[in-house]
C-alpha cells in the first residue's frame, strides 16, 4: 500500500498536545496522526452503518409508538426508587 502526504493546520494548543504525546510514547507525530485518523474514520463509518440500518428499520415500519417510549421512560426512575426502597427495607 502506498502512502500520501496530507497536510493539516492544527490549532497551536492541539499541536503542542500532539507533540507531548509523541514524546511520551516515543513515537513520531505522523504515526499518532495516522492512528487518530484511522480511529476517527472507523467510528464515522460505523455511525454511518448504524444510521443506515436504523433508517431501513423505519422504512420497514419497525418502530415503537411514541406513547410506548414515554411510558417506558417514565418508569425508569420508578424502577430505581423501588429497588432502593426494597434494599433499605431488606
Amino acid at each position: 500500500m502506498g502512502t500520501r502526504v496530507v497536510t493539516a493546520h492544527l490549532p497551536s494548543e492541539l499541536a503542542e498536545r500532539l507533540d507531548g504525546l509523541a514524546d511520551r510514547l516515543d513515537r513520531p507525530r505522523g504515526w499518532l496522526v495516522k492512528e487518530a485518523v484511522e480511529a476517527y474514520l472507523g467510528l464515522a463509518e460505523e455511525r454511518q452503518r448504524e444510521t443506515q440500518a436504523a433508517l431501513e428499520e423505519v422504512d420497514a415500519g419497525r418502530t415503537v409508538p411514541h406513547a410506548a417510549v414515554e411510558s417506558w421512560a417514565a418508569g425508569l426512575g420508578r424502577a430505581k426508587r423501588s429497588k432502593a426502597r426494597a434494599k433499605r427495607a431488606g
